[in-house]
C-alpha cells in the first residue's frame, strides 16, 4: 500500500509541476513594458495645447479617447529629467498648469542628447491618462525646427 501511495504522491506532484511550468511559460512573471513604438503609426496626432485643453475640460471622455492608444504631439520642451534612470521630458502648453510627461524609450538616448529647453519637438508614445498633466510612454522623439 505505502508504494502505491507514493507512486499517486509523485504523480500527482509531476502533474501539477507540469501545469505550473505550462502556465509560467505562456504566461511569464515579468513581461517588459518597454514597447518599441517608433515605427508604428499613430491613431492621433495633435498638438500640446489640443491635447492638454482636450484633458482639462473633458477628462473622462478624454480618458476614453485617448487613453492606451499611441498618439503624436508637437510642443515646446519645458523640462529635460533623468531622474531614476527615467529620461523624462515634459512639454509647456499655454495653460501653464498641465503639461505632458514623456517617458523616452532608452532606445532614444541619442536623440535626447540633442534636446533643450524650448525647442520644438514630436514625440510619439502610448498615452497613459491624466494626473495633473498628461502622461505618455516609450515615446520616441522627433527633432523638428524652431519656427
Amino acid at each position: 500500500m505505502k508504494i502505491k501511495n507514493k507512486f499517486l504522491l509523485i504523480t500527482l506532484l509531476s502533474f501539477l509541476f507540469g501545469i505550473l511550468g505550462y502556465y509560467y511559460l505562456r504566461n511569464p512573471l515579468y513581461t517588459s513594458t518597454e514597447k518599441n513604438i517608433e515605427n508604428e503609426a499613430p491613431a492621433l496626432a495633435l498638438n500640446a495645447n489640443e491635447l492638454i485643453k482636450a484633458f482639462a475640460t473633458a477628462e473622462d471622455e478624454s480618458i476614453k479617447k485617448y487613453e492606451g492608444k499611441i498618439i503624436e504631439v508637437t510642443g515646446f520642451i519645458k523640462e529635460i529629467t533623468f531622474l531614476n534612470d527615467r529620461n523624462t521630458v515634459i512639454l509647456t502648453s499655454q495653460n501653464s498648469a498641465f503639461g505632458i510627461i514623456c517617458d523616452i524609450h532608452p532606445n532614444q538616448k541619442d536623440k535626447l542628447k540633442q534636446l533643450q529647453q524650448h525647442q520644438k519637438i514630436r514625440v510619439k508614445g502610448i498615452c497613459k491618462g491624466f494626473l495633473k498633466d498628461v502622461i505618455l510612454l516609450n515615446c520616441s522623439i522627433d527633432l523638428l525646427p524652431n519656427e
